[in-house]
Formats: C-alpha cells, structure tokens, sequence
C-alpha cells in the first residue's frame, strides 16, 4: 500500500513546485514587460501625435458643425416678437444696423480685403507682457496664486503638498499677423462671401469675427515636486518622491474674437475669443521618481502629462468652445480721468488730486494762521497784566518811602 501511494506524493510534489516556478516566472514576465513598454517605452514622435490629435478636434469640430446644421434645418426659424415700449420721442432712432452696413461704412470688403500684419498691436501685447514680467519679479503673487491652484481646497490623501520650485516666464513675445475680419451667423458659422444676394442675406442679422495666426516660441517652465503617499494597510506605509518640470517650448494656431453685442435685457457687451482646431502646442515634460534609486525623465509620465496639458486646453478655449468676458462700459467719465494740469484743462476746473492737494494747503495756512493770533492774543494779555502787576508794585513802594510829617511810624 505504501509502495503504491509514493509515486503520487512524488508526482503531486512535483507538479506543485512547477506551477509555482511557472507562476513567478509569468510575474516576472509582466513585471519586465511593463517596465519595458511602459516605463520605458519609446514615446510616437511628436510630428504623429500632434497629427493624431489634430485629427480628432477636426473631427469634433465637424461633427458639431454638423449638429448645428441639422438643428437649423429641423427647426423653422420664427421671428422673435418684438414687445411695443413706449419710446422716447426726443432720441432719434437709429436706422437698424446690419453686418453689410458696418463692412460698407469702414470700407471693408472681407472678400478683397489683404490681410494685416498687426505690428503696432505685437508692440503694445509685448509692453504688457513685459510689465507683467516685471512685476512678477518684484512679488510673490503669481507664486502664492500658483501654490494655491495646484494645492486646491480638496487634495487627494495620496497626494501631499505640491511646491513650485521653478518659475520661468519666458523671454521672447507672441506675433500675431495675417489678420482679417469675417462674418458670422447667428450660430457662430462661417457666412457664405462672394456668392451675389445669398452671401449678403446670409450675414445679414449675424456679427463679425477677426482671426490671427499667432506664433511663439520660447520656453516657459514651471516645475514642481510632491510626495505620493501609500496609506494601506495603514498611514504612511511608502512615500515616493516626484519633481516635475513641464515646458512650453511652441505655440502656433489661430485666435478667432469677436464682440457679442448686449441683448434688450439690458446684459453687457462681451468679448468672446477662442482658437480654432488646427493650432500646434508642442510642450517638453521633465521626471524624475524617487529619492535613492530614481528614474529620470519617463516617456510614460511626459505622454500621460501632455495628454491632460491638451484636454485641459481643448475643454477651455479651442472651439466650439470659447472663453467670454464682460466688458466695461466705455463712456468717457470724469472719475476715470488722469493726467494733465491746469495749464490744459479748463481755468476754473482742477484735477481732484490737485484739488485735494490745494484744500490740504488752505487748511494748514488757515491753522497756522490762528495760532499766531492766538499766540499775539496771549502775548497782549500777559503784557497788560505785568504791566498792571508793575504799576500795582511801583504805587505800593512810593507809599512806603513817603511818611507825613508828624505821622507815628508803622
């Protein structure tokens, strides 16, 4: 009986350490793959991913192009019932005010027109970029504003705190050119130009959009660092120290902006402002994970980093999305004006700094004023007083030099 049961102990034995080698060795495997293929995997070239993913926005893009198209074509279009106000009878009504009015106005033919090179306006955007730049040296804001961004309210618990530890805002100006002016409908799309009395009522009730190609290239770095924090089974179990440096080295595309009129609500006039999907951002990613034994600039990181640089740029400003402020009202007011002197302005009317000024000296004048008449007022009233102190004395000793003759003595 037992000679029989040993060969299948043996054969049990056997088959146990085999699956058990078999085992680690298939983890070993995996383990290697993804460290080669993930880790350290050759990244596409950056001329097919930015390809790639130029493919996909196109394809958004068309696809809600084609949405809006569809939505126009099933719903009729009704005009919006205007409600009768009461309207003063002493502001002119203006004649309505239609896209072909303006172009023809301004002279401005979007069919003929050559582009413009916008040099004064890369003058003025490089003196503000370069002021910013400035101020930025002599103030912690736009580090604590960062800090604040990147550390939000709510940090995950494996995350700890991220620190900025480089900043760089570059050297060189963005260069807009090729400018021009073209008109919309009412959905945002491009009207139909050159096409006789369709291209004409086809942007009649819509608004006007200028685009620029825009080129910079420069490098501007932030970098940080963080811990990731392993909390199981309990708090604190590994800490994996992480630096991180993401540069924008390339930015090339086209800026659309267009003015979005007020609406009989009384809303403010906004400026609306977006990048159409064929612009290029090209970005350089810098890792490096540990303390002891680190791992210097993983191909992984910079693609998973890049891809959320993107969609995080894509969901904000590249169309149909855009970004819309309101802006202020533009009257010429008294309160906002600056600058100049009497010599310039009105004789009777000075600015309120020089008005303040000037008040401040009155009053001080005024005050020195009192106080020397106070001063010569103290000054008449203690002379009367010695004097009449002195003749008081001088009346006191005449009386007791003189003696009457015959008189008995005191």
């Amino acid at each position: 009986m037992t000679s029989i049961d040993a060969p299948s102990t043996s054969e049990s034995s056997l088959s146990f350490t085999q699956g058990l080698l078999l085992g680690q060795l298939s983890v070993v495997i995996l383990i290697g793959a993804f460290i080669k293929f993930f880790i350290f995997g050759d990244p596409p070239s950056s001329d097919v991913t930015a390809a790639l993913r130029a493919t996909e926005r196109r394809s958004r893009t068309l696809a809600h192009k084609r949405s809006l198209l569809t939505l126009r074509g099933s719903t009729p279009r009704h005009s919006t019932p205007v409600l009768n106000k009461k309207r003063s009878s002493v502001l002119r009504n203006p004649p309505p005010l239609t896209t072909n009015t303006i172009l023809s106005k301004t002279y401005y033919n979007v069919d003929s027109h050559q582009p413009e090179s916008l040099d004064w306006f890369n003058v003025l955007v490089a003196q503000t970029i370069a002021q910013f730049r400035a101020d930025a040296q002599h103030d912690n804001a736009i580090l604590t504003s960062l800090s604040k961004t990147l550390n939000g309210t709510k940090r995950p618990e494996y995350l700890d705190e991220i620190k900025v530890t480089e900043i760089s805002l570059g050297e060189d100006f963005p260069i807009f050119s090729n400018c021009r002016v073209i008109p919309l409908d009412d959905d945002g799309l491009s009207s139909a130009t050159g096409r006789g009395e369709g291209g004409t009522a086809g942007r009649e009730h819509g608004r006007l959009q200028a685009r620029m190609d825009v080129d910079l290239g420069d490098f501007i770095t932030l970098a940080v660092e963080t811990k990731l924090l392993l909390n199981y089974p309990k708090p604190l179990v590994a800490v994996l120290p992480v630096a991180l440096a993401v540069s924008v080295v390339r930015f090339s595309g086209t800026l659309s902006i267009s003015f979005v009129p007020g609406g009989v609500n009384s809303s403010p006039t906004t400026l609306a402002f977006s990048f159409l999907d064929d612009y290029r951002l090209d970005l350089s990613v810098r890792s490096l994970v540990g303390s002891r034994s680190r791992l210097q600039d993983v191909p992984k990181i910079a693609q998973l980093v890049e891809a959320r640089l993107h969609t995080w740029f894509d969901d904000r400003a590249v169309e149909p999305r855009f970004q819309q402020i309101e802006l202020p009202s533009l009257w010429p007011r008294k309160k906002n004006t600056r600058g100049g002197d009497e010599s310039s302005s009105e004789p009777a009317s000075v600015s309120r700094a020089k008005g303040k000024e000037m008040e401040r000296d009155l009053r001080e004048e005024a005050r020195r004023e009192v106080e020397a008449e106070a001063r010569a007022r103290a000054e008449t009233e203690r002379s009367k007083e010695d004097g009449l102190r002195w003749r008081r004395r001088s009346r006191a000793d005449s009386e007791k030099s003189y003696v009457m003759p015959g008189s008995m003595p005191y």
